[in-house]
């Protein structure tokens, strides 16, 4: 039996720490089950973990459930989780990037409501946008700012609109585009 020299020939990571990352990889994956097939689509994650995905979704027994989670664990070894991760923090909003979109999105929307110039620049950056209903928004808007500023208190309904309306023709950084990579990859 030949014994290496040195304690320096052998390397690796411990049992520890292989089995911390197990752990990782299997909570990772029991995140992942509380997301939608649509919701995790972007990832491009191999069929066959979108499948165990799925059904743990359907499991309902603690003991199924919890073998289940291994299982998927076990096939998230075969993933990397890094993308995973930085998807899964933009899709809760935990990024830095996405909090400063949401600021972006909220400056544009009081620039709108006081400047009719911003509101003709909006027009111009997004041909697609419905014009009418998107001026109809900003006076009702107003009118609801007009109405809260004498003392009555009527929920906000058009600001919160146009503020969907601003979110939803700006790209968000956040949101990392997987597509785009896979393109790249085929080419």
């Amino acid at each position: 039996m030949a014994k290496p020299q040195h304690d320096d020939e052998i390397e690796g990571v411990s049992k520890s720490q292989l089995k911390r990352e197990a752990i990782a990889l299997q909570e990772l994956g029991a995140t992942l089950m509380t997301y939608s097939a649509k919701q995790l689509a972007p990832l491009n994650l191999p069929e066959k973990l979108v499948d165990a995905l799925n059904e743990g979704r359907r499991i309902t027994a603690n003991g199924a459930t919890a073998r289940h989670k291994q299982y998927i664990g076990k096939l998230m070894r075969d993933v990397d989780a890094a993308p995973i991760y930085a998807f899964l923090d933009a899709l809760n909003g935990d990024s830095d990037k996405h909090t400063a979109w949401l600021h972006q999105v909220e400056r544009l929307r009081e620039k709108l409501l006081v400047d009719s110039k911003a509101v003709e620049q909006f027009i111009a950056d997004f041909p697609e946008v419905d014009i009418q209903h998107l001026r109809q928004l900003i006076r009702n808007a107003i009118k609801e700012r007009q109405a809260q500023e004498s003392g009555k208190h009527t929920p906000p309904k058009a600001f919160r609109e146009l503020f969907q309306l601003i979110k939803s023709h700006i790209k968000e950084p956040a949101l990392p585009s997987l597509s785009d990579n896979t393109e790249e990859d085929e080419e």
